[in-house]
């Protein structure tokens, strides 16, 4: 059966400056671990057996209508601006208009080199590619604004990295790639003509109601305010927020070193690069708003006045933390059944925090025991937890339904990194089954399924994940 993809590229018809074109290399033996129905049918995708679409993506078959990519980039990785970087092992196949009529981008990652790969190989090796696939569709479960995970195809060739790895490629499917890091490489260069273009582009994709760089600046502040605060409140920690990793579109990118919190700790850090711990916990509201300032710099020469532009760009990001503030009380008092946070909600939140912080509770379990009972069983300091609890209970005597309201904020299920790398042990010794099973569970992440219990779980001593990693 032939695969029917509806492409409609309209970054392919940016000036050459923006991407280098550039196919997918093939692989050696391409065999589908997965395929997302569900997201094919929303983007009008034509089903095809298991081979073809194997084919398809792994990039040994590029359909009728792609227009093959590498998308061009700049970026601050850990503060230090890089002025090139560029899709180094991804290839963006074309765009399609889903059934909604949004547009969205198809992406091949692990494809092979291209003219910005630098030293690396251009391809990815199993355990990144299964757990973005797991991590980005848990995370479109959870509600969080995110990239989509369409398809996962085992190479049957070789990774070197420390040691021989099985190599894979993941389809992501995205509103659009465009990055901090895309503003960032024109400005750097000065090509203005470039930047406007892109800036068009960007207004015309994702913002129509923006007249100028001001008025987009806003809007992307808004949603990357609002991302962060819902990362916060699910325990999520992104690990490498560099502005190549930060999306105009406002969704959730590049699925490297994250994780899950398990015991609460504000200073968590996973990533094994992020050794002074910039992209921790608590720090990622603080590196938001940085990335936004960089942004900002990025749109300067795009204002009539640079001294004016500055000074309305400086008031907008000062106006940022304020906004993060309110976004993180309205989800964390919807965690604690409240439905119309008011300011002294902070620290009722911020006090089941410490209680948690000093007792190491299990954050997910401790937030989803409000509505179910056991909240209490996971804190230490249990003397204190009831006096909090007296006044909790106080507070949300007139919600009308507090329970419910915590049902829908809090998750039964996330992503535990124990269980991704007991999933990815598995799958490289050929066993696909734990992952297709957490795929399932995570799909409904709020509902209780008693026969998923054991993915509830926190990790015994010996199962702790401490660092995580880029990987692909």
């Amino acid at each position: 059966m032939s695969l029917k993809i509806p492409f409609d590229n309209t970054y392919a018809r940016l000036p050459e400056g923006f991407y280098a074109r550039q196919a997918p290399v093939p692989v050696a033996d391409p065999a589908l671990i997965a395929f997302n129905d569900a997201l094919a049918r929303e983007l009008g995708i034509d089903g095809a057996d298991d081979a073809r679409l194997a084919a398809i993506f792994a990039g040994n078959d590029v359909p009728d209508g792609a227009e093959p990519l590498a998308q061009l980039y700049a970026g601050h990785q850990f503060g230090q601006f890089n002025p090139q970087l560029g899709d180094g092992r991804a290839i963006l196949l074309g765009e399609v208009t889903d059934r909604t009529g949004a547009r969205r981008d198809i992406q091949l990652k692990g494809s092979g080199r291209t003219p910005f790969s630098r030293m690396g190989d251009g391809r990815a090796w199993l355990g990144p590619v299964l757990r973005e696939y797991v991590v980005s569709e848990a995370m479109h479960a959870l509600g969080v604004p995110t990239t989509r995970a369409l398809a996962a195809v085992r190479t049957g060739e070789t990774v070197l990295r420390e040691v021989p790895l099985p190599g894979a490629v993941l389809t992501r499917v995205a509103a659009s790639h465009i990055r901090v890091g895309t503003f960032q490489i024109f400005s750097a260069r000065q090509d203005t003509d470039a930047l406007r273009a892109l800036f068009d582009y960007t207004v015309a994709r994702h913002y129509p109601q923006a007249r100028d760089p001001s008025e987009l600046l806003d809007v992307v502040i808004e949603r990357q305010a609002k991302l962060v605060a819902q990362w916060m409140a699910l325990g999520f920690i992104h690990g490498v927020m560099n502005t190549d990793n930060c999306t105009l579109s406002g969704e959730t990118i590049d699925y490297g070193p994250c994780a899950f919190m398990d015991a609460y700790a504000p200073d968590t850090v996973f990533s094994s690069i992020d050794r002074f711990g910039r992209y921790g916990y608590a720090a990622q509201a603080d590196i938001i708003v940085w990335n936004m300032a960089q942004l900002a710099t990025a749109l300067v020469p795009l204002m009539p006045d640079e001294s004016e532009a500055i000074e309305t760009f400086t008031r907008q990001i000062h106006a940022m933390p304020d906004l993060i503030r309110a976004e993180w009380l309205t989800r964390f008092a919807a965690k604690l059944g409240i439905t119309a946070p008011r300011a002294e909600d902070a620290g009722l939140v911020a006090d089941l925090l410490d209680l948690m912080h000093a007792g190491s509770s299990d954050f997910t379990n401790t937030f989803r025991g409000l509505a179910d009972g056991t909240a209490r069983d996971e804190i230490a300091d249990r003397d204190g937890f009831d006096k909090w609890h007296a006044r909790w209970r106080t507070r949300i005597e007139d919600e009308a339904d507090p329970e419910a309201a915590m049902r829908a904020a809090n998750p039964a299920f996330i992503p535990r990194n124990h269980r991704i790398e007991e999933m990815i042990a598995a799958a490289v010794a050929g066993d696909d089954a734990p992952f297709h099973r957490l795929n399932a569970v995570l799909a409904d992440p709020f509902s209780d399924q008693p026969d998923a219990a054991d993915l509830r779980r926190p990790p015994t001593h010996d199962e702790v994940v401490t660092a995580t990693f880029c990987g692909t």
